[in-house]
């Protein structure tokens, strides 16, 4: 693990987050992480969330059974936002679709 320092104050202490499955690179969803959220998710190697809508952490799978086990994080070139590839136990979707990206509009 490197000690990249990921910039939190950017974006009033969130980064997005993309999700993406480690073995198809397909896009999973796009959630975002504060600095405790990121710190767990380093710490346990299963995804956790900043839900903006509760205002609390959120805990991938905690009450679907739908986890997201850690593969790899990488940063962008600002380092303000992740790419997370995991492996992805039932749904990503909280509709129960693999992806959350699924609606053709082009």
């Amino acid at each position: 693990m490197s000690n990249i320092q990921i910039d939190f104050d950017k974006q009033g202490g969130l980064v997005p987050v993309i999700v993406t499955d480690y073995q198809t690179g397909q896009v999973l969803m796009l959630a975002y992480m504060n600095e405790e959220t990121y710190r767990l998710t380093l710490e346990t190697q299963q995804m956790h969330y900043w839900s903006r809508s509760r205002q609390e952490i959120w805990h991938k799978g905690a009450t679907s059974g739908h986890y997201q086990a850690v593969k790899s994080i990488k940063t962008d070139c600002d380092q303000d936002t992740l790419l997370i590839a995991v492996e992805q136990t039932g749904a990503a979707c909280h509709t129960g679709a693999n992806s959350c990206f699924y609606t053709d509009i082009f």
